[in-house]
């Protein structure tokens, strides 16, 4: 064989990228492809902050690819077609590809395979490239998934990760393969963090001398944003969740152990979504919950979106998605704790806004844990309620995450940030910050009355 093409979808890296190792050792020469997806646009999926980190990656894919003596390749337009007609152009014998477990991964998997297949050329699909542990490979009893994170992780511990590659030290592509330019786009958070797997890298780095030791402890600290900010890397797949285990596993210790567990969650819900991909937009435990929609709350939904529910916590966290286009995760939780118990609107509502602005948004992370903390999901306590107030004083103690992003509250010092309401009547009067949307009380009422708990 002489010719093989490499497609790149989430997996934007020379790292550890079994595709390509295979393709190199195959082959005397690779195409380097990845394909804009229309399908991708036409689904909404294609939004303006992960565009921008898009075109970090696929810049530093190329740069990285130049070093090596190749280049990457670049089509828009139908992915079969376009991995097609690159084959066909470069008389390739075989495409390689990782394995993703969306529904739309999934057909288009189909898809090309047969369409290869038509024109004489094998479909390699590689796991374990954008997971540690690849769908499938632990399963209980009597299913096809775990539903439940506790006995999941406990298997998932068991397994033993493929070795790390290292990156290739030569790439020899082709002459004649056309490519478009490679596209650059704008994001529309001030603070989005640059893509590329060499910033990937440099994070890591720092994340692996630092940050990991302390992150047991802290990882809940708001203020002190002490979580590793790799969830963008590990979407694009500009860094290995595989190399990610084995290095804190080598570093060791109670830090290291909670972040190989928040990695296993991410697996997790890939192997669930996996065996049920209707889980992106339906309920996978329904609840016959009769949830408010935009028609009925738009009022409420605004305010929430803009940061504006009169509890500082929530809107400071909202706030921060929008200037960043990421959010700590314990604000993930408590911004979507008040849209769907407290305000009860339906989850996808708020699934929807966080696609829209997070660089981190995945399909399987953030519908599954929408859906955790919607009750809807796979949370063995589905009517818990996370109270904004009693948490902001747990996580951000003395109101400094709160100040950061919610500058009308910047003169309150200490905790009483928390609840401005009770500020006395002048001081109160003098701040440009609305009062809680609802009572506390009475959101949690509701919900119970919807769950039929009362």
């Amino acid at each position: 064989m002489n010719v093989s093409v490499v497609l790149f979808t989430s997996d934007l890296r020379l790292h550890d990228h079994p595709p390509l190792r295979a393709a190199l050792e195959g082959t005397r020469e690779v195409v380097p492809l990845f394909v804009r997806d229309r399908a991708v646009d036409g689904a909404g999926f294609a939004v303006p902050n992960r565009l921008a980190f898009l075109s970090d990656c696929l810049r530093d894919l190329d740069a990285g690819l130049r070093e090596r003596g190749g280049r990457l390749v670049v089509r828009s337009g139908d992915l079969v077609a376009e991995v097609c007609r690159v084959a066909a152009e470069a008389g390739a014998d075989e495409v390689h590809l990782s394995a993703d477990v969306s529904a739309h991964a999934h057909r288009r998997e189909e898809r090309l395979r047969h369409a290869l297949e038509t024109e004489g050329v094998r479909l390699h699909v590689h796991d374990a490239v954008t997971t540690a542990v690849a769908p499938g490979v632990v399963t209980p009893y009597g299913s096809d998934h775990f539903a439940v994170f506790t006995p999941y992780f406990r298997r998932w511990s068991e397994q033993r990760p493929r070795d790390v590659l290292d990156a290739p030290g030569t790439v020899r592509v082709p002459d004649g393969i056309g490519s478009e330019e490679l596209p650059s786009y704008k994001g529309v958070s001030e603070g989005l963090a640059p893509g590329g797997e060499t910033e990937g890298r440099e994070r890591l780095a720092a994340w692996l001398r630092g940050g990991l030791a302390l992150y047991a402890d802290r990882h809940d600290d708001l203020a002190g944003d002490a979580t590793s900010r790799l969830s963008p890397h590990l979407h694009f797949g500009t860094l290995s969740p595989v190399e990610l285990v084995r290095r804190a596993r080598a570093v060791g210790g109670p830090g290291a152990e909670a972040f190989v567990r928040q990695l296993a969650w991410r697996d997790f819900h890939r192997q669930l979504l996996a065996s049920r991909p209707d889980a992106s937009r339906a309920d996978y435990r329904p609840r016959q919950d009769r949830w408010r929609t935009e028609r009925t709350a738009r009022a409420e939904i605004d305010a929430w979106r803009e940061g504006r529910t009169g509890y500082p916590v929530v809107d400071a966290a909202m706030r921060q998605l929008r200037h960043e286009g990421w959010m700590h995760n314990r604000g993930r939780l408590l911004t979507a704790s008040f849209l769907t118990k407290t305000l009860y609107v339906d989850w996808r509502i708020g699934a929807r806004h966080f696609l829209d602005f997070l660089v981190d948004g995945d399909v399987a992370n953030n519908q599954l844990n929408w859906q955790w903390v919607a009750g809807t999901g796979t949370d063995s306590r589905p009517n818990r309620v996370l109270n904004p107030v009693t948490q902001a004083k747990r996580y951000d103690p003395d109101g400094t995450y709160v100040r950061r992003w919610v500058p009308e509250l910047a003169g309150i010092a200490g905790p009483a940030v928390h609840e401005p309401w009770k500020l006395p009547g002048l001081d109160r009067a003098a701040i440009d910050y609305p009062d809680p949307l609802v009572e506390l009380s009475e959101g949690l009422a509701r919900f119970r009355r919807a769950r039929s708990q009362d």
